[in-house]
């Protein structure tokens, strides 16, 4: 039910109230035999029923209208993506292969290392994590200039690699929201950078193009960069 509906039915209700005030009442022709001892209406506990009558229907209305509202927020399915910044790219990542977001910490790199993506080792809490790169892993412009902005902080993503958890840098973190499922199926289906790498599907969102990793090839591609 609208907002309009929701007024409709409350005009309605009005309509059916006896509004003896606007015939014989203060906005009638006065000669109401209780208008003398209550000098207006507003006085008059008839008056005063109405009114709380006409209230209570406006608020039954109006908790009915909030629980359709409920129930349609709770059918509509979401996926929780974390956004961030690679460069002048930003992308998109499913939050259950997130273990936490952590201060830009130095990278130790290791002598003859496996893969170009490999950047080396980081601290975290006491314990050495590998560190990779997501530009060399998905083919990006490392050579972009980050964009700039005021306060922007470089951050460092801790995910839930096969092996274990490994780090990877990134230029800054948006957050972490949730898209509607059908949003994120549309952008699947359309075909969009299809040939770039580990990538489900690109969106807008807040005026923004968003590149939608696919989780499982981006682990998968981690998993072969350190064996």
């Amino acid at each position: 039910m609208s907002a309009s509906d929701t007024l409709n039915v409350t005009h309605e209700d009005a309509r059916a109230i006896d509004d003896c005030w606007n015939r014989i009442g203060i906005h009638g022709d006065k000669s109401c035999p209780l208008l003398e001892e209550h000098i207006h209406c507003r006085n008059c506990s008839v008056y005063s029923a109405a009114a709380t009558r006409l209230l209570d229907r406006y608020s039954l209305q109006q908790d009915q209208r909030e629980a359709v509202v409920s129930k349609v927020e709770i059918d509509v399915k979401t996926r929780s993506l974390l956004m961030f910044r690679l460069g002048e790219e930003w992308l998109g990542l499913a939050t259950r292969t997130l273990v936490e977001v952590a201060p830009l910490q130095a990278i130790h790199s290791l002598p003859h290392q496996r893969s170009r993506a490999l950047l080396g080792v980081a601290n975290v809490r006491g314990a050495l994590v590998a560190c990779l790169s997501l530009v060399e892993l998905l083919d990006l412009d490392g050579s972009v200039a980050p964009v700039s902005g005021g306060r922007v902080m470089p951050r460092m993503l801790i995910i839930a690699a096969h092996g274990g958890p490994v780090v990877v840098p990134v230029d800054e973190v948006d957050g972490i929201h949730a898209i509607d499922e059908r949003i994120l199926d549309a952008a699947s289906q359309s075909g969009a950078q299809a040939s770039a790498k580990y990538t489900r599907g690109v969106l807008q969102y807040r005026d923004r193009s968003l590149r939608w990793l696919d989780e499982e090839q981006l682990l998968s591609a981690v998993t072969r960069s350190l064996t």
